[in-house]
């Protein structure tokens, strides 16, 4: 029995969404335009995310040694900061190296290098899987046997930080207002569904049917709407992402200025989860908010 009311109540649903194919196409429409909207906010968000992120991976300090440092304890170094939380990389610059990168610096004045080849010490570049904690690796750092003093950006550091923080702060905000605007317009629409079936709905009540036995089918509904309308959308963002992208990335700016844009794979199953849980999160919402009205004795 339980199993032919549940039967009932998913076919009706799908029987109402093919029955008011004006309302129907509508709130599509609708949740459609809306979750693209969404969708190509998510995808700059991310990209700017993901922008940010390998700026904060590139900030680097450099770690010098003091001179004649032994090769043994060159290793050691290398190996306590590697083992230290927060940091990503460590690259050894030898003094030949350090002489090579100034005499490419200088270009055709060399001459200026002349006798100060063997001042250079040997030195590492650390770079930080996590800069929010570049003050806390640098103090143990500096301490270490071995270290003589530490280059670093720490004002560029705690300004890319900023920066990168308040981006992502106003990007959420953002986001949970597209979400409550997108709710809103959503339950109007489907409040003209409701509407137009308000008679229907009234000799269901007058014949003793429950509240969540009339609410259900319009839930059903929602659901349906807000599942195709996310897989539409899903469609069309990937083929907009992947036009727009491939314009950018063959512009003569984007490719001076090195950056690189996300590719759609990689935010696809991102996408899958969030549309999937806007999608029907809207319908079901949309679908309970609409029908209290009418529902209320």
């Amino acid at each position: 029995m339980k199993y032919n009311i549940f039967s009932y109540l998913i076919g009706e649903g799908f029987k109402n969404t093919m029955k008011n194919k004006k309302s129907t196409f509508a709130a599509l429409s609708i949740m459609i335009a809306t979750m693209i909207i969404f969708g190509v906010f998510l995808a700059i968000i991310e990209n700017i995310d993901s922008f940010l992120t390998e700026l904060e991976h590139s900030q680097a300090i450099q770690v010098f040694m003091t001179v004649d440092t032994p090769q043994e304890q060159i290793d050691k170094l290398r190996n306590d900061i590697s083992n230290l939380d927060g940091v990503n990389s460590v690259q050894f610059v030898s003094e030949e190296d350090a002489v090579n990168i100034m005499k490419d610096y200088f270009e055709n004045n060399e001459k200026l290098l002349a006798g100060v080849e063997d001042i250079f010490p040997p030195s590492f570049l650390v770079n930080f899987s996590d800069l929010t904690k570049s003050e806390e690796v640098q103090s143990q750092i500096i301490n270490m046997e071995g270290v003589s003093t530490i280059q670093n950006s720490n004002e560029t550091t705690s300004a890319l930080l900023g920066v990168g923080n308040a981006i992502r702060l106003i990007s959420a905000i953002i986001l949970v207002f597209l979400i409550v605007v997108s709710l809103f317009i959503i339950s109007n629409t489907i409040k003209l569904t409701v509407h137009a079936r308000r008679k229907e709905i009234s000799i269901m009540k007058y014949v003793g049917a429950t509240n969540a036995f009339i609410r259900w089918p319009f839930v059903v509904e929602g659901i349906i709407i807000g599942v195709v309308a996310a897989a539409i959308s899903l469609l069309a963002i990937g083929l907009l992402y992947n036009w727009a992208s491939t314009q950018l990335m063959s512009s003569v700016l984007m490719q001076r200025l090195g950056i690189i844009l996300v590719n759609f794979t990689d935010m696809f199953s991102m996408l899958v989860v969030v549309y999937a849980i806007l999608g029907i999160g809207m319908g079901v919402v949309g679908s309970m908010i609409s029908m209290k009205k009418y529902l209320e004795v």
